[in-house]
This record gives C-alpha cells, sequence and structure tokens, in this order.
C-alpha cells in the first residue's frame, strides 16, 4: 500500500472547476427535490419523502465537498476537519438512504405490502442518521479524519493520510458500505424489475377493459417505479471513487491520474443533479407545474413592466379619460 509520506495528489485548476460546477449542480438539484415536495402537498408519497432525505444527504455532500474542492487543503486544521467530518456524514448517510429507498421498493412492489414498507420508515431513520453520526464522531473523536492528500479525494479532507490504520478507517466512514451498496442494490433492483415486467405482462391481458382508466394515478406510479433508477445512478457515478480507493491499496500511481481525479469528483458530487432530472425535470406532473409556475411568473413581470412602460401620449390619454368619465358623473 501507499506509504503516508509520498506527495500529494495534484488538483488542477481545470479539476477544480469541473468538480465545484458538479457540486453547484447537486445543489440546485438537491435543493429543487427538496422545495417541490415543501410547496406541493399532494405529491409527499412515502417514496418521495426519502428522496427528500437522500437529497438532504445529497445537498450537505455538495456543500461540504465545494467547501473543500475549493480550499484544496494541505494540512490538517480545525476547517479541513469540519469539512471532512460533514462529507463523511452526509456521504455514508448518502449510502444509506439509497439502499434504504431500494429495500422500501422491495416490500412496497414486490411483496406488496405497504403497511410493512411505511414502518420501516423510522428504522430507515434510525440506521441512515445514526450509524453514521457514530462513526463520524468516533472517527473525529480519534483524530482520524483531516488531511488525506487527496490520495482518495478530489482536494477535500477525509481521513488522515499519516494514521498507521488508516485504511480501516477509510472503510468504516465509506468504503465498507459503498461495498455493500454494490451488492445489495443490483439484487432488490433485478428482484423489482422482474416483479414490474410480469405485473406488466399480467396487465396487457386487461388492457382492453381498463382502456378509459383515468390516467391519474399513472402519474404517481410511474414516479415511484422510477426511484428503481436510483441504485443505477448510484454505482454508475460512485464507481470512480471505488477504482482509486482500489488503486490505492495495490499503490498503483494511476490513481493520480488527472481524467480518473476528474471523475471521481464529478461522480462524488453529481447524485443531487441526476436525481432532479429524472424526478424532477423528467417526471410529467412536476414538470407540468414548474413550467406552469415560471410561465405566471413571467406574464406578471411582463404586465407589471407594461404598466411602468407606458408611452406619454398612451399616459396623457388615460388621464383624459379619467377626467371625462369624473365630469360626467358631476354632470350627473
Amino acid at each position: 500500500m501507499a506509504n503516508a509520506t509520498q506527495t500529494q495528489t495534484e488538483v488542477y485548476l481545470f479539476e477544480q472547476v469541473i468538480v465545484l460546477f458538479s457540486c453547484a449542480l447537486s445543489f440546485l438539484g438537491s435543493s429543487l427535490i427538496i422545495l417541490t415536495y415543501i410547496i406541493w402537498s399532494d405529491l409527499r408519497t412515502t417514496p418521495r419523502k426519502l428522496l427528500v432525505y437522500l437529497s438532504v444527504s445529497d445537498w450537505l455532500s455538495a456543500v461540504s465537498y465545494a467547501f473543500g474542492v475549493w480550499s484544496v487543503f494541505r494540512t490538517n486544521s480545525g476547517e479541513c476537519v469540519a469539512q471532512g467530518a460533514i462529507s463523511t456524514f452526509a456521504n455514508t448517510s448518502s449510502f444509506f438512504w439509497t439502499v434504504a429507498i431500494a429495500v422500501y421498493l422491495y416490500v412496497f412492489i414486490v411483496r406488496a405490502n405497504q403497511r410493512v414498507a411505511d414502518s420501516l420508515v423510522l428504522v430507515f431513520h434510525l440506521v441512515s442518521w445514526g450509524i453514521p453520526l457514530a462513526i463520524t464522531i468516533a472517527a473525529v473523536s480519534l483524530n482520524k479524519i483531516g488531511y488525506d492528500a487527496s490520495e482518495v479525494s478530489v482536494g477535500w479532507c477525509w481521513v488522515r493520510i499519516n494514521v498507521q490504520d488508516r485504511v480501516l478507517w477509510m472503510l468504516l466512514t465509506g468504503k465498507i458500505w459503498e461495498f455493500l451498496a454494490y451488492l445489495t442494490l443490483p439484487f432488490l433492483y433485478i428482484l423489482i424489475k422482474r416483479h414490474i415486467h410480469i405485473a406488466h405482462a399480467a396487465l396487457s391481458e386487461y388492457r382492453p377493459i381498463l382502456a378509459n382508466r383515468p390516467p391519474a394515478h399513472s402519474f404517481s406510479s410511474m414516479a415511484d417505479v422510477k426511484l428503481t433508477l436510483i441504485p443505477i445512478i448510484f454505482i454508475v457515478l460512485r464507481i470512480w471513487s471505488t477504482v482509486r480507493f482500489i488503486l490505492l491499496l495495490a499503490d498503483s500511481s494511476v490513481r493520480q491520474n488527472p481524467a480518473l481525479v476528474t471523475l471521481h469528483g464529478i461522480g462524488n458530487t453529481l447524485q443531487g443533479a441526476a436525481n432532479c432530472v429524472m424526478f424532477v425535470l423528467f417526471t410529467q406532473p412536476i414538470r407540468t407545474r414548474l413550467c406552469a409556475a415560471l410561465t405566471s411568473c413571467s406574464q406578471c413581470r411582463a404586465e407589471a413592466q407594461r404598466s411602468h412602460r407606458l408611452l406619454p401620449e398612451q399616459d396623457a390619454t388615460a388621464r383624459r379619460e379619467e377626467d371625462g368619465t369624473e365630469r360626467g358623473h358631476a354632470d350627473r
């Protein structure tokens, strides 16, 4: 394994710019998911509520990673430790919430037991917030969080580069949960997709009977089905971080390759934006409401501008009409 005295992985300016842009997209995307949930009460289904909790984790990750990428810490400063602690908690929590969503969908869709699925939400909270918090507190208390020379990061702080048991703490503060997610998510995802495929095949026999059924329910069902894509997004984005970790264990300098470092930075910070694209921009009921809200705001602004930009002759004409009306009332 690489020793702790080697030079740090260089984080170039173009890498910083790209990763900061990714953080900004994730920040905006996570914020939009949370805001749409708050604004429209009829969209507050349990699956979307779980997506909001995931978005809170992604929001914290985006903010803390952006601060780390902007700063590119080189010492175990207090800011470095604070940033590393927040990103460790948020990143680990994101792993747990991603798995929690897959478990919920499995129970709700495959087992067809909404009562049991809803009862698991409290357990999800205890696990998805509690375990990351306990691990983070332990890591900070034992001085394991700090400057990591960007060996398995992109400028931000994580497990200190000079601790003897850093691989153990890298596993505890993220990697072991990442590996477990890689195993759990595809398994649950395949079961869910298989069940949906069988259900659609069975439903096709009754499609002529159900042809006139109102489509209102189909929109929310489609949104719930889309949640099954979260594990796929998770794996595609997170794999680059895993590759760099394995290369670190193998003491390979390839982990410092700028392209790999950039992909790692994007993958660790873009999940909030990817979720927003799928579950806000590509979800018709929400997209329609957003477009209507934006159009309404645009129309209001246009009307306000028109009212303040009357031509002098139009303004004079309006005043003459008002004066004529007043005189008419006086004569009567």
